[in-house]
């Protein structure tokens, strides 16, 4: 076997699977696939976006590459803005959002596709842009998933004529699953990203697509913030867990950290393998969540933990977390994820998200502009107010995971602020409760925060009640949810043999080749 793609898209996947069967690597593979998400997860993924990629080679190291949004240098005046709220019908609820030119930050994919190319590849990036080109000339088939995507948040993408020509009918209405989606500006700008590297992006046609947009619709950006903006290598934070070694993302994003604490409580807690859904179970996770998100960006660390976890926490690791995480905005919106491994031992995981999208089509480019700065989460104090020229931190977790016998693992999941939960949990079913890798990913998952206590079917529905947060609430769902992420994952044993699992919540598909 060359290897093995874990994604949450069958397009996406059988590009990166055709890679590793012509030879490339694991990160040509990944670098590929991420293209084609642009193309077939539109919702998620985006030249406009940007994402987090980690890759481990095969002497061993591993190193995280940092291409996500960064705020632009200077504010325009508000007055002067394209900003404004759209809801979200998610079935049972809504959501607010924020949209529109003034709601994008700096984009960060096309530098990173091209920087990580350069870096890891073994292919030429056109060559491995090609298929993402091809699709988005001719046609990508909508899927159910994405279709209903596109319904969730329907109003970004009628919100003005030059979107609605991509993303509805002939009749007016969002395209529905089976309808095909055509971008030829799509691909005139992938071809020119395989062609030319990011330089288009940031001083080039593209870019001079993107400040023309901003310049007479209301955005912040200028070209000094596409000129400037930097693909960041960064150490991955790196934690023991029983026999095995988690390779994360590290500040100034806080998914990673969230994940490596919440392991540091976990590992002190007695643990059957047998004992999962169990009220034993349940009362375990319940205290490692309520004490991890005691930890998160927007409670500071005052009220971490009590006494009883001190001795857990290394003061290292929590002067790190002051200096490069608290205070620094976090976004947790829409994701997808791309896993990786070949048969030499390289792994990379790739988490991808734009938002949900500014709303805003640039006019030959065929992409929509992220909607980073119209996230609440980024503006604690009132919109508007984000601290200028600053990478945005994010809970997404690109991670590796290692044991001494030669096992490696890639795994990410999309999901907002359930993807740090999502990823513990599996790694708990993993590594614990010794499941088999497709079953750690489908086994039924909770999140606890703010105090309410969600659960998947599969738990006992009192014992979901009686955990669930003092003066809190607790929900036991009907059905396996989105809501709770989509863990995506590859591995390649000691041995050689290879697996992967997508995630049915979120459409996931594995191609072994």
């Amino acid at each position: 076997m060359r290897g093995v793609i874990a994604a949450g898209d069958r397009y996406t996947a059988e590009t990166g699977a055709d890679v590793l069967r012509d030879g490339g690597n694991a990160v040509d593979a990944a670098i590929a696939a991420a293209a084609m998400a642009c193309v077939t997860e539109p919702v998620l993924a985006s030249l406009g976006g940007g994402g987090f990629m980690q890759v481990r080679r095969p002497d061993g190291t591993v190193t995280l590459y940092d291409f996500f949004c960064q705020t632009p240098r200077h504010a325009r005046p508000t007055s002067e803005i394209d900003f404004r709220s759209i809801h979200a019908d998610f079935g049972e609820t809504t959501q607010e959002f924020h949209i529109g030119v003034g709601s994008a930050a700096v984009p960060g994919m096309p530098h990173g596709l091209a920087f990580i190319q350069h870096a890891e590849c073994t292919r030429p990036l056109a060559e491995l842009l090609q298929p993402a080109v091809e699709l988005a000339r001719r046609g990508v088939t909508v899927t159910p998933f994405q279709a209903f995507l596109l319904r969730v948040v329907a109003p970004i993408y009628v919100a003005e004529a030059r979107t609605r020509t991509v993303f509805c009918r002939a009749d007016g209405e969002l395209v529905r699953d089976g309808d095909r989606i055509v971008s030829p500006g799509l691909a005139d700008s992938l071809e020119c990203l395989g062609r030319d590297g990011a330089r288009a992006f940031a001083d080039g046609d593209v870019a001079s697509e993107v400040l023309r947009l901003t310049r007479e619709q209301g955005g912040h950006l200028l070209a000094e913030d596409l000129q400037n903006y930097r693909v960041v290598r960064r150490e991955p934070i790196r934690v023991g867990y029983r026999d095995a070694v988690l390779h994360t993302n590290p500040p100034p994003s806080c998914g990673g950290i969230l994940i490596a604490f919440a392991l540091r409580l976990a590992e002190e807690l007695a643990v059957d393998a047998a004992d999962f859904g169990s009220r034993r179970h349940i009362e375990r996770l319940c205290r490692v969540m309520e004490l991890t998100s005691k930890a998160r960006v927007e409670s500071g660390l005052a009220e971490l933990a009590p006494s009883s976890a001190d001795h857990l926490l290394d003061p290292a690791f929590l002067t790190k977390y002051r200096a490069d995480v608290a205070g620094r905005p976090c976004a947790v919106r829409g994701t997808t994820h791309i896993s990786v491994v070949d048969r030499d031992g390289v792994a990379a995981a790739v988490t991808l998200s734009n938002g949900e999208g500014c709303g805003v089509m640039l006019p030959n480019a065929g992409f929509m502009l992220n909607n980073v700065l119209g996230e609440e989460d980024l503006n604690p104090n009132g919109f508007h107010n984000w601290a200028p020229d600053t990478r945005v931190s994010s809970m997404m977790a690109p991670s590796i995971v290692t044991w001494a016998d030669g096992r490696v693992l890639a795994l990410g999941s999309g999901g907002s602020n359930r993807i740090r939960t999502a990823i513990l949990q599996v790694l708990l079913n993993l590594i614990d409760h010794g499941m088999p890798l497709d079953q750690a990913i489908a086994a039924p998952r909770m999140h606890l925060e703010n105090g309410k206590l969600d659960a998947e079917p599969g738990y006992d529905a009192d014992a979901v009640a009686s955990f669930a947060p003092k003066d809190g609430s607790a929900n036991l769902w009907a059905e396996p949810s989105l809501f709770f992420g989509g863990v995506h994952a590859a591995e390649s044993s000691g041995d050689g043999a290879m697996a992967g699992a997508g995630d049915h919540r979120r459409s996931g598909v594995t191609l072994t080749v």
